[in-house]
């Protein structure tokens, strides 16, 4: 999920990638001099930009504020709901990318402005975004964003665990497959991206468990996919930075499809 910018071009319009995505396709790296909100009515979609990467499945939506360069990824049959947000509203809005719970209201809203074709600057669309927006400033912000780094030796080895987030391997082998000591990496974990190295393989490997959960895997398969032990100790993980078992959290996103 690393390897999704390039060289960035500022679009306009993006019609092109209002359709619904097939599984693994790319959304190239580009920017936009307005906000644009980010809705998987199925599927899961991924964004990633230099500084992270943020996972968002169903039911979810992803903030991508003015200017800040973003590609894309589906997983499973995704259909993307794309809105535009003035730079005059963005500015009520986070200024990094950010992934929301979706409420009831707030998804009816979105849905009517994409659906209904009203003129964007006639009153009712103005309505639908101010609705929009005033419940994304009161919604729960997913906790799931996962940094990146710039650092060369640091990255060999993220590359490495985007590659494989199941490896077992120790930060000393890793560190030995890419040419690092052990605490030369461990000492830029904590000093580029503020966490250890459990921490960020924890961390991508939740990622990876909320792409395949909303999908339909099960738990146990899921646990085992990505390198845990055992699903006991999988499901301490995801509930500590998700905030629901990965059960109740497959069960609400399969809901939503």
């Amino acid at each position: 999920m690393t390897e999704l910018i390039r060289e960035p071009v500022f679009w306009t319009d993006d019609s092109a990638v209002c359709e619904p995505m097939a599984h693994g396709e790319d959304i190239a790296a580009h920017f936009h001099d307005f906000g644009q909100l980010r809705y998987a009515a199925s599927g899961a979609l991924v964004t990633a930009t230099q500084v992270g990467t943020w996972v968002a499945p169903a039911n979810r939506i992803t903030w991508v504020p003015p200017f800040y360069v973003h590609s894309g990824r589906s997983y499973g049959e995704t259909d993307v709901r794309l809105l535009q947000v003035p730079a005059a509203l963005a500015e009520q809005l986070p200024t990094e990318p950010s992934v929301f719970v979706a409420s009831p209201l707030m998804r009816e809203a979105y849905l009517a402005l994409i659906s209904d074709h009203d003129p964007v600057d006639g009153p009712r669309a103005r309505l639908l975004l101010e609705v929009v927006i005033a419940e994304l400033a009161r919604a729960p912000q997913e906790s799931l964003r996962l940094p990146e780094p710039s650092d060369t030796r640091l990255k060999a080895v993220t590359d490495l665990l985007h590659a494989d987030p199941a490896s077992p391997a120790t930060l000393a082998e890793l560190g030995h497959r890419t040419g690092s000591s052990e605490r030369t990496l461990s000492r830029l974990f904590g000093s580029e991206l503020s966490m250890s190295f459990h921490q960020w393989r924890t961390l991508l490997r939740i990622q990876r468990a909320l792409l395949e959960l909303c999908e339909g895997a099960s738990v146990t398969d899921t646990a085992m996919r990505l390198g845990w032990a055992n699903p006991s100790s999988f499901i301490e993980a995801f509930t500590d930075l998700v905030g629901q078992t990965p059960g109740r959290y497959r069960s609400t996103a399969r809901a939503a499809h």
